[in-house]
Order: structure tokens, then C-alpha cells, then sequence
């Protein structure tokens, strides 16, 4: 699709995502938007949290992934400008993460909005067991109310810090909270044909609906002089359109950034063609099962129903696996009824097998999850 192509495309209004019809959102800060030469950008952070709580008021749940620890801590400890070594970017993370916090915090204190803070790496959305421990704490976060606040954890990360990498957490983590919507603020206000600082007759793509080898090719040209880069925020784009999340490339040196967005504002749009549940889905049903969770009739009524695999309902397991690998799912007689991600290890899941809730800590020694496999974690066949 060439960018005349994409152009005419963009023109036609109906295309053009609803930043305000999403269900969740997850919104990218970039360093640079929050922290200047004089310091902590108070006035545009208290816009940001008054467009998260105008979202809040319509319906949607909102996470932030934000950039600037590094550049509040450098300042608190009197480091100089330019590239530091890796043990002094780690203090000055230590030491501006607690700024950063705070500052949330402020800002959006005033909304009668929590925030809480929550440090990632990228392995902790590549191992499964860490990934699925960080979900279920976003996902309480978000019903409870909170806005999670999300970082890298700089302090003990080493080839994390560098510029980019939250462009490709925030797309991991949008998949993980399954969120219909991430905004990318930059400072840079989308994808263009070529590099506008010098080609004047680079054009400004309003909309991408596909990813292709000469779109990567604008990349590398355009991104160049961005912060992150325009390659590392394709990579995002290509992760959350291939999770059922559309993304927005926007320029956040404005004054309320996301209703800015959400009016029509200059930007590029990558939308997703199906959403994060059907998405899930599919990538649920393709995995190699690693065992079987054998349900009653009982249960099996009640997943058809919508209904999560509580320890009531399984009769027994086979095959060994761990929390979060995939399972088939099937009755007593042998019909296969879906696939899931197991809430349990395969002994643990023996171990309650049959049991209610109020007795799988006695089995266990330990609380443990109310569903052996959760219904967002699982497919039904037919």
C-alpha cells in the first residue's frame, strides 16, 4: 500500500480510531514530555491527569507507562548531561523513581485518582510464569481503581536502559492488561514518508492499516533524530496490532495531550483488525497443550455458560505442566470442550481437584487462586 494509497484512505473520517471509545488504554510518556532543563514539567503532568480522569468519567481504565526516572534522579544527584555510566544510571533511577512516583501521585490526587507504581522489565513479559503474576496485579489494579504507573525496573536492569525500550514495553504491556488502545506521546507527531527535517516533500501518514517492507523502510528514515526512534515505535506497533490493539503515534508537547488526540489531532493511527479477547483467543487455541484438565458435566455446563474452571468442577489431571502453560480442556467421557492456560502447576491442580474454594488452602498450605483455569484464559471449542 503505497502512501497516496494510505493518504485517500486516512481521508475517509469513518477510519479514523475513537480515542475516547476505548476500554483501556494504555498511554506511553516519553522522557523528554516530562522533564526539561528546569526540571519535572508540573503544568503539562496536571493536563495528562486531567484527560486520564476525563477517560475515567466516560467508561475507560487507564495505564500509564512512563519515562523520566533517569532524568529526575540525574538531577537530584548533581550527575552531569549526556551519557552516564550503567551503575550511574541505575542510582539515578533509584533516586528518580520516587520522584516520578510522587509526582503521579500529585497530579492525579486532586481527580480523587490512585496511582500506583509497578516496575518492569521485558523478561518480566517473556516469562510466563512473571508475566501472568504481573497481569493479575494490573487487572486487580485497574478494578480497584488505581492507575498503574509502569517503569522499567532500571535499577537492577543492564541492556534495558536505553532509549526506546519503553515503546516496546508499553505495546507488552497493552497485550498483557489486554487493552483495546495504547497511545504513543512523543515528540514526534507520527510516521512520514521520509525524514521532514530534510525532504520537504515528506508526507505525514494519518493512517497505517498494515505494517509492509516499505513502511519500515519510512521508518528508518523518519525516526531517526526521534527519541526511541520511529523503528522501535513499528516494533510496538507491529506487537499491539498483532494482539487486537490499535496505536497512536502522537506528538505530547501540547496541553492536554490525549483530548488533543481525541479531537482530531495530527497523528498516525495503526489500527488493530480484531479485538484484544479475540486475539487472545487465537493465540490460546494455537499453543501445543501440555496436558488435560478433565471437568465434570457440571463444569462443563458452566464454561459454556461463560463461566471460569473452578477446583469444584475438575475430577482429575493428565500430563505434567506449570502455571500458565496451556491445557485441553475435556469432559469425563472424553470430548474435547477448549484449551486454557492452567491457574496451577499439574500437581497443585490434582492436589484440588474436586475441593470448594474455602478448602484449597488447607490443601495447599498456601491461598491459592479461586479458578484452576480463568474464562479470559480460555477457548471453547464450537
Amino acid at each position: 500500500m503505497d502512501a497516496v494509497t494510505l493518504e485517500a484512505a486516512a481521508a475517509r473520517s469513518e477510519l479514523r480510531p475513537d480515542l475516547r471509545a476505548a476500554k483501556r488504554l494504555v498511554v506511553k510518556i516519553g522522557s523528554a514530555l516530562l522533564v526539561d532543563a528546569a526540571g519535572l514539567r508540573r503544568g503539562w503532568l496536571d493536563g495528562l491527569a486531567a484527560d486520564i480522569a476525563e477517560l475515567r468519567a466516560g467508561g475507560a481504565e487507564v495505564l500509564v507507562v512512563s519515562s523520566g526516572a533517569i532524568a529526575l534522579g540525574r538531577r537530584v544527584l548533581g550527575l552531569p548531561k549526556g551519557a552516564l555510566p550503567l551503575e550511574q544510571a541505575q542510582a539515578a533511577a533509584a533516586v528518580g523513581q520516587i520522584e516520578l512516583a510522587q509526582a503521579y501521585v500529585a497530579a492525579l490526587a486532586p481527580h480523587g485518582i490512585q496511582a500506583a507504581q509497578v516496575l518492569l522489565t521485558l523478561a518480566d513479559t517473556q516469562d510466563r510464569r512473571r508475566y501472568l503474576n504481573a497481569r493479575a496485579t494490573l487487572k486487580t489494579l485497574t478494578g480497584l481503581g488505581a492507575v498503574p504507573v509502569i517503569n522499567e525496573n532500571d535499577t537492577t536492569a543492564t541492556d534495558e536502559i536505553r532509549y526506546g525500550d519503553n515503546d516496546r514495553l508499553a505495546a507488552r504491556v497493552a497485550l498483557m492488561a489486554g487493552a483495546d488502545m495504547l497511545a504513543l506521546l512523543s515528540d514526534i507527531d507520527g510516521l512520514y514518508t521520509g525524514d521532514p527535517r530534510h525532504d520537504p516533500h515528506a508526507r505525514h501518514l494519518p493512517l497505517v492499516p498494515e505494517i509492509t517492507p516499505e513502511i519500515e523502510a519510512m521508518a528508518g528514515a523518519a525516526g531517526e533524530g526521534a527519541k526511541g526512534g520511529m523503528v522501535t515505535k513499528l516494533m510496538a506497533a507491529k506487537t499491539a496490532m498483532r494482539g487486537g490493539c490499535t496505536l497512536a503515534i502522537a506528538k505530547g508537547a501540547v496541553d492536554r495531550p490525549l483530548s488533543a488526540l481525541a479531537d482530531g489531532g495530527r497523528c498516525t493511527w495503526f489500527p488493530a483488525s480484531e479485538t484484544p479477547a479475540a486475539a487472545r483467543k487465537q493465540w490460546i487455541a494455537a499453543m501445543k497443550p501440555a496436558g488435560t484438565l478433565v471437568v465434570d458435566a457440571g463444569a462443563a455446563q458452566a464454561l459454556r455458560r461463560g463461566a471460569s474452571l473452578l477446583p469444584a468442577g475438575l475430577r482429575r489431571v493428565e500430563g505434567v505442566f506449570e502455571r500458565g502453560d496451556p491445557v485441553s480442556v475435556s469432559t469425563e467421557d472424553g470430548a474435547a470442550l477448549g484449551a486454557a492456560l492452567s491457574g496451577y502447576n499439574s500437581d497443585e491442580a490434582a492436589r484440588i481437584a474436586g475441593l470448594r474454594s474455602g478448602e484449597i488452602e488447607a490443601a495447599l498450605g498456601h491461598p491459592g487462586r479461586a479458578a484452576v483455569a480463568h474464562r479470559d484464559d480460555m477457548v471453547l471449542w464450537g
